[in-house]
């Protein structure tokens, strides 16, 4: 009769590794325990990042969270299944078609030059091309139609700047030996902007190429900051959802979590709760805007100081669009709100010198509260076989006749020349604000956003479609910016616009009017109101604001990019 149980035993015998001293048996005891260890510390780790969620976002907040999240997904399935991926792939090639047809020149009398030419061009030659180049058809700035862009100084101020330019065409502040006269201007000029931002003796900064690059310094320098002296290996910044998307590039570029924080009505600036409720152990940076960009509001910087203070990590101030504007805003007489190093728990901020300070394309700065702090920006390489390296940024070589622009520009207008652009440039945004305020017309149908205090003024429609405004300013020759999420409009006052500001009043009323009434006879011939949107504006940021997933816009986005390389 068969042994059941004896066979079972012998069988486990044959499974089991036979111990050599009991050996085995300790290293199978120790694996389990390893392995335990790992994955308790998976379900730990896993368990305070969702801790931190709900409590950062709350119940409700995390809930509307992750149904966002589904739906972004399975609208992507969506999106993915046949049929529809090949008509997502017709209508997105029709539109970088139909972008590639108004950015890149066409038709027979276009010349195109796509490989070096065997000799080279004479003097006349080059001078009528590029003649040729600047007058192609482009938005009119020189006459104010365009919402920011082109922060001009006037014809006197850009021939001192080619001047500058044709002097220092060959420096490379990479060698300060070789261009001294380069690092001393790039040393004056940082020096300057601390001193408008009431730096301390102790303050220090950088020059930069642009606003992008002042705050992904600034947040590197963060990141590295709380990594050497708290051991950060996970990185999270809080921002508002209307601070500049070179804030999001950052945390892209360098891995860091990334919680922007909504700006609700009716003043439109980040919830400071909300800001507090989302601090960790692992935060590194807060954020503020000075003002921001969408919609030109003023974050509140001292409730945000506050709480830097109170929980130990950096503030970055956002005071690139602020620029030149906003430390003279008192001196000439209008409302102002603290910002600057005067707050304590500010450690940092950016400032566009090439903005309202007029100076060349290509020239920013990023302060920092101590020499300490800005040193957390620096790339240092003592191991190179070329030699020792260090670089103050995330460029090597870089354009010393951009610092010469700047530096004459800083030093061409001085204290009362800036003053005086700050009392037309803050007038002049003043006189549109109040139009939309109490214009019969403009008031009746638009509605602005928040209360800007600087140079930027933005607008919403509850009974308009605002993206068809836009289009119709367009179509009279006006450039000015679409935003989402709310859907409006903003106009970024500059030295050009303030002269054009009564100009653009007109046109939008006659917009505006025009708009109602065509809302009106949809209305009587029984349609709906704020019927579809046709025009240009009104399809990209329309369908954008209303898709759960963006890879549709993405593509375009990333089509037009392409074209922008399209010789």
């Amino acid at each position: 009769m068969l042994d059941i149980s004896r066979v079972s035993r012998e069988l486990r015998k044959l499974a089991l590794p036979r111990p050599r001293d009991g050996r085995a048996r300790v290293l199978a005891q120790y694996f389990d325990l390893l392995r335990t260890i790992v994955f308790a510390g998976i379900v730990l780790r896993w368990t305070r990042r969702g801790y931190r969620i709900v409590k950062g976002r709350g119940i409700i907040g995390t809930t509307q969270e992750v149904v966002s999240a589904a739906r972004r997904f399975l609208y992507g399935l969506f999106l993915r299944a046949p049929g529809v991926r090949s008509q997502v792939q017709r209508q997105l090639a029709a539109a970088i078609a139909k972008m590639e047809a108004k950015l890149v020149p066409q038709g027979a009398g276009v010349s195109r030059y796509l490989t070096l030419p065997k000799e080279g061009w004479t003097e006349e030659q080059l001078q009528a091309e590029l003649e040729e180049l600047r007058n192609m058809d482009h938005a009119r700035w020189e006459e104010g139609y365009v919402s920011g862009t082109v922060y001009h100084g006037g014809e006197q101020l850009a021939k001192l700047q080619t001047d500058a330019f044709g002097k220092f065409a060959v420096a490379n502040p990479l060698h300060p030996d070789v261009f001294p006269g380069v690092r001393k201007m790039e040393a004056e000029c940082v020096a300057m902007v601390l001193a408008l931002y009431n730096a301390s003796p102790e303050g220090a900064g950088v020059m930069t190429s642009g606003g992008t690059e002042s705050i992904l310094m600034a947040c590197y320098s963060a990141r590295q900051k709380a990594y050497t002296e708290r051991g950060v290996t996970e990185p999270e910044m809080i921002l508002p959802e209307t601070a500049h998307t070179a804030f999001r590039k950052a945390c892209s570029y360098f891995k860091i979590r990334m919680h922007t924080v909504a700006c609700p009505a009716p003043d439109y600036k980040v919830s400071l709760p909300a800001v507090s409720r989302l601090i960790n152990g692992n935060t590194i940076l807060l954020v503020g805007s000075a003002p921001n960009y969408p919609h030109g509001i003023i974050d509140d910087i001292s409730g945000l100081s506050r709480l830097a203070l109170r929980s130990k990590v950096s503030l970055h101030v956002d005071c690139c669009l602020g620029s030149f504007v906003l430390p003279f805003l008192e001196r000439a007489g209008y409302e102002s709100e603290p910002f600057d190093f005067r707050l304590p728990g500010v450690s940092s901020i950016s400032c566009d010198t090439h903005k309202y300070g007029f100076a060349p394309k290509g020239s920013s700065t990023v302060l920092y509260r101590t020499k300490e702090l800005r040193a957390y920006q620096y790339f240092i390489d003592p191991n190179w076989p070329g030699g020792l390296f260090a670089s103050a940024g995330m460029a090597g070589s870089r354009p010393g006749a951009l610092i010469a622009g700047c530096w004459a520009s800083l030093m061409s207008l001085g204290e009362n020349g800036y003053l005086e652009a700050c009392r037309t440039i803050v007038g002049a945004t003043k006189k549109i604000e109040s139009a939309l305020r109490h214009d019969s017309t403009l008031a009746a149908e638009l509605s602005v956003i928040g209360r800007p205090l600087v140079s930027v003024v933005a607008f919403t429609s509850a009974s308009l479609d605002v993206y068809e405004i836009a289009d119709g300013m367009t179509a009279k020759g006006w450039h000015l910016s679409a935003l989402q999420s709310p859907p409006a409009i903003h106009v970024a006052v500059t030295l050009p616009v303030s002269a054009a500001a009564a100009k653009l009043i007109q046109d939008l009323v006659a917009v505006v009017a025009a708009e109602r009434e065509k809302e009106q006879l949809r209305v009587a011939s029984g349609k709906e109101r704020r019927g579809a949107a046709m025009g240009d504006t009104a399809a990209l940021y329309g369908v954008a604001g209303s898709l759960p997933n963006k890879s549709v816009v993405v593509g375009i986005a990333r089509g037009y990019l392409d074209t922008l390389y399209k010789a």
